[in-house]
Formats: structure tokens, sequence, C-alpha cells
């Protein structure tokens, strides 16, 4: 009986350590980032008088697309604000270009830039196809994980931070930025 409870404790302790199957992203660094065009709220700060955007649109530029599980809640606001702070003190390098991204809609995203005075354009994944393509799609209802990638000038990930802590996430991101060339 000893031996049972130990072989059981034992494969508990293995099946736990390994990552679960929905933990395990479809990318990682050095790949392409998937060319997925999204609608966004403020558009226009990245690419005028369009419709959508994607990263094949911001090629030659460094790109940070930070994804939350929903616009106007608690951490999501927490992270947001981080990135527009040090957006508003021009932190980040002139070719930088934040993004943030959710399967919330262009409405409630436009809400969220309103209140919270955020400076940066916000996709709308709505049908969450960059979401599953990338390998995000939290196991708690249609919502993406709380991930971000940065993307390098050549549209390639450089680093993606799948550990997020969202009120020293944004400077950690800068630091990480700061040291590309």
């Amino acid at each position: 009986m000893i031996r049972f409870a130990a072989l059981a404790a034992l494969a508990c302790a293995l099946s736990s350590s390994a990552p679960a199957a929905d933990d395990v992203l479809n990318v990682k660094v050095g790949d392409k980032f998937p060319t997925v065009p999204l609608a966004a709220a403020q558009i226009d700060k990245v690419k005028k008088d369009a419709k959508t955007v994607s990263i094949g649109d911001l090629k030659g530029k460094t790109v940070v697309i930070f994804f939350y599980p929903a616009a106007l809640t608690k951490g999501c606001t927490v992270e947001s604000c981080g990135f527009r702070d040090l957006m508003k003190d021009e932190a980040f390098p002139k070719d930088v270009v934040v993004l943030g991204a959710s399967n919330d809609t262009v409405t409630k995203q436009q809400e969220f830039i309103d209140k919270e005075k955020l400076p940066m354009a916000l996709l709308a994944d709505t049908e969450q196809k960059l979401i599953k393509e990338l390998g995000i799609l939290s196991g708690k209802g249609p919502r993406a994980k709380r991930v971000t990638f940065v993307i390098d000038k050549e549209g390639k990930i450089a680093k993606i931070y799948d550990k997020v802590t969202p009120a020293s996430h944004p400077k950690e991101v800068l630091e990480f930025v700061k040291t590309l060339r």
C-alpha cells in the first residue's frame, strides 16, 4: 500500500511539472510574427486611412504587442496605463510602435482608450484569429492570455513574455527594447 501511494505521488509530481498542452505557444523567438490584419481603435496612430493593420504594415519598426484578457478590467488597466505612462514620458525609442490587443470590439477598445487616455492603438481580434494563431487563447473563456511579443524590424519575434506582472511589465519591456538595434 505504501509503494502504491509513493508511486501515485511520483506520477502526480511528474505530471504537474510538465507544461499543459494549452500552455504551449504556437510561435517562438526567431519566428516570423503572423500577418493577420485586424481592426483597431485609434488605428490612425499606426496607419493612416486604414480599416485594418497587421505586423506586415509595420516592417522597419520595432513593435511591442501586449495582449490582455479584457479591456477595462483591473490588471489590464494597470498594464495598459503603465505603457501609457512610459509613452507619455517618451521613454520608448522613436522607432518603436506599442500596440495593445484583446478580443474586445473596437467600440470597447475605444471606451478603454477614452477612459484611461491611452495613446496607443488597441487591436480588436474579435474572431480570435491572431490569438489562436499565436496559441494564446485562454482556457477560461474566449479571451487572450496576458502575453507580450516584441517584434524586430524584420517582422521576427525578438522576445516573448508569457509570465507577466501587470504593474512592472511595461518597464521590463522598455529595458529589453532599448537593447535592440
